[in-house]
This record gives C-alpha cells, sequence and structure tokens, in this order.
C-alpha cells in the first residue's frame, strides 16, 4: 500500500506534488519522494519519513519543472529498508523515474532474469526496482530515435506478459512524459484526472481521487485495467489497452480500511461503501442477537467510523465517541514491529470513561488482523468501567496474507489463521464478537457499481486472482514475519 500522484502541468508542478502526497499519507508513513523533470536535466528528492518531514522549503525549491511524480511508501516485504524510498531512477534508457504500489508475485524469478538474460543489476531488495528494469529493458528493444505512444504501449504489454501481481505504476520518461499503467486485475487503484488553466489542459493520476480534489482536479475515470496511459510533455493524452482480457478484480480492503472515505475508487464511493457495511453488520447482529442489550456503539478511529454511525442507526442504539485518537500518532497497522504497534496503541487511543461506565458496549472496527490492537482497546474498555464489552468488525475474519502490496504479516501471526471465530473471541478477551460475512462485504462495494463482478478477497478466502508459484507464501513468511524483519532492520 502506497500513494502516488504524477502530473504534467502547465507551470511548476512541485508544490502540487507536494500537497497531492500529505492527502495520501493515510496510505504509507515510511517514506516520500519527487521527482521532476525541468529540460534536460531530472531533480530527485526523497528519504525516510513523513512527507511533511522529507520535503522542508529548501528541499521543494529544488523540484523545478512542469512535470513529476510522487510517493509515498509503506513498508512492504523486501522493502523496509533506507534504500527503497522512492521515485527510483535508472538512467538507460532515457532516463526514467518511477513509482510503484503493489507488490508482485514473481519476483525472484524476474530478478534472475533481469540478470542472466537482460543484463541488468538491481540494487535493492524491492519489486520495485526489478519492475523498473523490467519496463526499461522493454523501452531499450525499441528504436531509440522512435519512442512514439505505439512503443511506449508495447512497453507496457511486455511488462504485463512478464510482470505478475499487484501494482499501479508511474514512469516519468526524460523527454517525453510520464507513462501510468495499472495491472491487468485492477488490483491496485489508479485514477486519472485533468484541470483546465489560463495556460492550458493538465493531466494528473493518483492512487486516489481525494488527491486530485484537493489539486482542483477533475476525475476523469479510473485507469482500466491493463491499460497503459500515456501524457506527453507537451500535454498529450494517449491511451491504450495493453494486456489480454483478465479477471477484473480491485482489492475489497481498500474500501474496508486503506482509502480515505472521501475517495471514489471503481466510481464507488468508499463512505457509502462503508456505511452499507455497518447496515449489513446490524442486519446480522439483529438476526443472531435481537434482544442484544447494547446501550452504545463506540467506533473505533477513525476508519470504522463510517461504518459504525449507520449500525448504531439501524439497530436503533446512539453512537459515542468513547475514544479519543491522539492525531499525532501514525496508523498502527503499518508500523513496522509488534513492538511498536503495541506501544503506539496506548499512545494513539484514550478512553472517556463515562461512556463505559456500567454500559453494554459494542466496539466497531474496520478489522481485526493481529488482534493486537483490538485486544488491548477491549481492556481499556473494561477498565473504564463496561459491564460487557463486545467487538464488532466490519470485515470478515483476515485468515490469509495478502500478497499484492498490504503488508499482512506471517499466516502464524494473523489471529483468525486457523482458528473459529469463538477461539478469536476468547483471545480477544471480548464478551461477544461478531463479524461480518464475506457475501455482505462484497455487496456493500458492489451496490455502488454493479458492473464490478469480481473482487480480490484474498485475504478473507484465501483466493489468490493472479495464482501463486508453489511454496510463495512459506517464502513470503520469511520476508514479512516481524522476527524476519527485525533480523533485517538490527543486521
Amino acid at each position: 500500500m502506497c500513494g502516488l500522484i504524477g502530473i504534467v502541468g502547465t507551470a511548476e508542478v512541485a508544490s502540487s506534488l507536494y500537497d497531492g502526497l500529505t492527502v495520501l499519507q493515510h496510505r504509507g508513513q515510511d517514506a516520500a519522494g519527487i521527482a521532476t523533470v525541468d529540460g534536460a536535466r531530472l531533480q530527485l528528492h526523497k528519504g525516510n519519513g513523513l512527507v511533511r518531514d522529507v520535503f522542508n522549503q529548501p528541499g521543494v525549491r529544488t523540484l523545478h519543472g512542469r512535470i513529476g511524480i510522487g510517493h509515498c511508501r509503506y513498508p512492504t516485504a523486501g522493502s523496509d529498508g533506507t534504500d527503497e524510498a522512492q521515485p527510483f531512477y535508472v538512467n538507460s534508457p532515457y532516463g526514467i523515474a518511477f513509482a510503484h504500489n503493489g507488490n508482485l508475485v514473481n519476483t525472484e524469478q524476474l530478478r534472475r532474469e533481469m540478470f542472466e538474460d537482460d543484463r541488468r543489476h538491481i540494487n535493492t531488495d524491492s519489486d520495485s526496482e526489478v519492475l523498473l528494469n523490467v519496463l526499461a529493458h522493454e523501452l531499450q528493444l525499441n528504436d531509440r530515435n522512435a519512442l512514439t505512444p505505439d512503443q511506449l504501449f508495447k512497453a507496457v504489454a511486455g511488462v504485463h506478459a512478464r510482470a505478475r501481481g499487484g501494482y499501479a505504476c508511474l514512469a516519468m520518461i526524460q523527454g517525453y512524459g510520464i507513462l501510468a499503467f495499472r495491472d491487468p486485475n485492477g488490483i491496485r487503484p489508479l485514477v486519472l484526472g485533468e484541470r483546465v488553466t489560463a495556460l492550458g489542459k493538465e493531466y494528473a493520476v493518483a492512487s486516489e481521487s481525494v488527491a486530485l480534489d484537493i489539486l482542483g482536479f477533475t476525475r476523469l475515470r479510473d485507469v482500466e485495467p491493463g491499460e497503459g496511459v500515456f501524457i506527453s510533455d507537451a500535454g498529450e493524452l494517449f491511451t491504450r489497452h495493453c494486456a489480454p482480457e483478465a479477471v477484473h478484480a480491485p482489492c475489497i480492503f481498500e474500501y474496508v480500511y486503506l482509502a480515505r472515505p472521501d475517495s471514489m475508487i471503481e466510481d464507488v464511493s468508499v463512505y457509502k461503501a462503508r456505511l452499507r457495511m455497518g447496515e449489513k453488520l446490524a442486519e446480522k447482529i439483529l438476526r443472531e442477537r435481537p434482544d442484544h442489550g447494547i446501550d452504545a456503539v463506540i467506533p473505533i478511529p477513525d476508519t470504522a467510523r463510517t461504518a459504525a454511525s449507520s449500525l448504531a442507526q439501524a439497530l436503533g442504539v446512539p453512537m459515542r465517541e468513547g475514544l479519543v485518537k491522539n492525531r499525532y500518532i501514525g496508523r498502527t497497522f503499518i508500523m513496522p514491529g509488534q513492538g511498536e504497534r503495541v506501544k503506539s496503541v496506548r499512545r494513539k487511543l484514550n478512553a472517556i470513561d463515562l461512556e463505559f461506565r456500567k454500559k453494554n458496549v459494542l466496539l466497531v472496527d474496520d478489522s481485526i488482523v493481529r488482534g493486537t490492537t483490538s485486544k488491548q482497546i477491549i481492556q481499556m474498555a473494561r477498565d473504564a468501567g463496561a459491564k460487557n464489552v463486545y467487538f464488532a468488525s466490519a470485515a470478515p475474519p483476515v485468515r490469509y496474507p495478502n500478497v499484492y502490496g498490504i503488508d499482512m504479516p506471517a499466516t502464524a501471526e494473523l489471529v483468525a489463521a486457523g482458528r473459529t471465530d469463538k477461539e478469536v473471541e476468547t483471545i480477544l478477551g471480548a464478551d461477544w464478537l461478531i463479524y461480518q460475512d464475506l457475501e455482505d462485504l462484497i455487496w456493500a462495494v458492489n451496490d455502488g457499481n454493479e458492473e464490478l463482478k469480481h473482487f480480490d478477497t484474498s485475504c478473507f478466502s484465501g483466493e489468490y486472482v493472479t495464482g501463486l508459484d508453489k511454496d510463495f507464501l512459506a517464502q513470503q513468511e520469511t520476508l514479512r514475519s516481524d522476527d524476519a524483519k527485525h533480523k533485517r532492520r538490527t543486521a
């Protein structure tokens, strides 16, 4: 899960890229970077930390040019070191700055091919650098003096033929413009927008429509699965489908947790999808416990608030803000290391005792992954004087790793893996635990756009739309477990 933005403008774009990244910060808090082109010179500034920390005023002032791309990263498998901040850059051919959101499932195969067949050196453990070099190699097969939209789309088709996984990519090619493309299954999101200024038309591509909104761009549409979009340095827009037809399966976890509620993804309002999740969850509660005895619904801020509001309304129970969030603490889910996540929960949330005292409370969260946060919050509710603590998840049990760009942990670290709902309830210490049903979650999103027939639900269902090689999940476990990450950081 990372944030991408690219702009081909009519004036300097660095400040707009910075503003766009700040509203995509929820997609990655580990590192950030911006690359711009000014004539024959490419400027690149990146580093670890939040967008506001990486880009001080002097840093932004060096990023000249009316074409640029930006990236904010959260660490996925193989990209949690200090060298993996994006955009990446390769000077041959043409000079390409590259930003990627997602994860490949055939990285090691491509890494071998790069070295043995294509004679390209990969300098980091990041699959993003592998993907950049695949693109660079495909571009190098073209006539150096005839880089046309046709040749660019041919190169994208070459990438699609070789790469498997979930990916949304931006490539800024020096002297030509920005090339954007999305995996054939459309797992990771990418949206296209335009803005008309006194100097002419400008285009932007971003991970979420909210980045376009804040910059005054009109959302045109999502980049289609397998599509290539090229915006030339002259401001011309070219598009082409560059992959064989595949199952269109956007990641459903974007709607549950990752995306901002004010974003539109695949023509579905994330906000309205979450409202429908709450309504469906309320229906299940009323089926299973018509005499539930709930005195108050309390959302776990912030992602669950929308679902909790519609759930409370459907139950006829008041929603209360019983937990106050310290907004200067990052998203717990994407923090590296279990120890850091445990410490951050108490730093991030504080209970308002009077909303819990002597009440039967229903805590509502967007999902339960490791169970670390949920367990601590349930105990906080008890410490605040709650009589009974019920817990509802707007998503189904997470029982399988996500391999397409969300750094869900190794299977053994997922609290619901191999366990019944009742066993998870005991581990968390809840008096009652209720999960959303998968078919209800799918309906909640699909109701916003009935043309969406399939979703990537792999973390809930264990079904991987791209297919996985034998032993892939076992290999990923050696990369993604907290123990493995700790060893890499201390090595």
